[in-house]
């Protein structure tokens, strides 16, 4: 009874009540639930729900009004201190393991992220300024890019993170861009190769930091960031600065805390982004200040919360053509995942930025788009 008062007391400022009847409210179907998320916090709630015991009606909603209450400083344990220390301790994102984000998420199966995602298949958040879709979003996303670093015929372009070609085929397709596109996930330069072939683009497997000898008018980098990891981003401005020509723009998009940390929620590196870290903007301004001046900083990271209720309806709308291929745990793992960053998003604990940089500054100033 003590632990489950405990709970009780995390939940209640949020209004999420255990067996209520509301869509955001929990229904507890195993007792040991509550020692699990005690002693374990996000770990234990995120694998409780994996194992079925618990459920709620709209995930999205609970995690939208359960975070702004700081459920986490509630159940401080010494788990937490340990998980700190280690980050600061060893580089998770050292040259090393590069490749295991490639092949834990991204290689899971094409068929999956073909079925969730749009017709393009954009795996990052699509800008709904206009768009009535997801399809329109993540076009007006990627023509936004592209607007942004002033891509004009023949330029070439350096993709770090370039997923399955979404950008490096628009680019190609409507600016007439040479794109060079990098990822660490064997499906995606594979698949991507494929889709783009005819296009002008090169989709190659290789770390950002085996880039060499090479240098581009503009580089981009969509959702690639939140994998370099808070050791590692001086050097990878550095290696952006020596790969990009003295008047071309650099284009970072990231998910992004709106507090400095160097901790990552250990159910979401556990089971979906190992090795991962969302960076604060102090700590993108500090690794970016010995090499680059900050032209713009475009947040958009309400229209994160659309594009992953897109991708869930999406998702279950597909389950049962993706059922043989995974297991009903993945598919509660999965859905948590999709909702619960919708939820994050919706309630304005994350954000989504898109940065523009350059060498030297653009002369006359640099005219912001939105």
């Amino acid at each position: 009874m003590r632990l489950k008062s405990l709970v009780e007391g995390v939940l209640s400022p949020a209004d999420i009540r255990i067996n209520g009847t509301r869509p955001w409210d929990i229904r507890v179907r195993n007792e040991d639930f509550y020692p699990r998320v005690v002693r374990n916090g996000s770990l234990g709630l995120g694998e409780a729900y994996m194992d079925n015991w618990w459920e709620c009606d709209r995930i999205d909603e609970f995690f939208y009004r359960l975070m702004p209450t700081g459920p986490e400083e509630k159940l401080k344990n010494w788990k937490i201190l340990v998980n700190a220390v280690s980050a600061l301790l060893f580089n998770r994102s050292k040259k090393s393991r590069a490749f295991q984000i490639g092949e834990r998420h991204y290689d899971l199966g094409n068929d999956l992220f073909e079925r969730m995602l749009d017709r393009r298949m954009v795996y990052t958040c699509g800008y709904w300024k206009e768009a009535d879709g997801l399809d329109e979003a993540q076009e007006a996303k990627l023509d936004l890019v592209c607007r942004k670093i002033r891509l004009k015929k023949g330029d070439r372009v350096l993709d770090i993170g370039c997923g399955w070609g979404s950008f490096a085929r628009f680019a190609a397709e409507r600016y007439g861009a040479v794109v060079t596109g990098i990822t660490v996930s064997k499906e995606q330069a594979e698949f991507g190769n494929g889709r783009c072939k005819g296009f002008g683009v090169d989709i190659r497997l290789k770390d950002y930091r085996d880039l060499k000898g090479e240098r581009f008018d503009h580089i981009v980098s969509l959702g690639m960031f939140e994998h370099v990891g808070f050791r590692n981003y001086g050097s990878y401005m550095e290696i952006v600065d020596r790969l990009l020509k003295d008047d071309g723009l650099f284009l970072l998009q990231t998910i992004g805390n709106s507090m400095t940390l160097v901790t990552t929620d250990k159910w979401m590196a556990k089971y979906i982004f190992p090795n991962s870290h969302l960076p604060s903007l102090k700590q993108i301004s500090a690794a970016a200040e010995p090499f680059f001046i900050i032209e713009d900083v475009h947040n958009f990271g309400a229209d994160y919360d659309k594009t992953l209720m897109s991708w869930h309806k999406n998702f279950e709308k597909s389950w049962e053509e993706l059922d043989g291929a995974y297991d009903e745990r993945f598919y509660r793992m999965w859905r948590y995942y999709l909702l619960m960053c919708a939820g994050l998003f919706r309630s304005r604990s994350l954000q989504l930025w898109q940065i523009v940089l350059s060498k030297k500054g653009v002369p006359a100033g640099y005219s912001p788009l939105r």
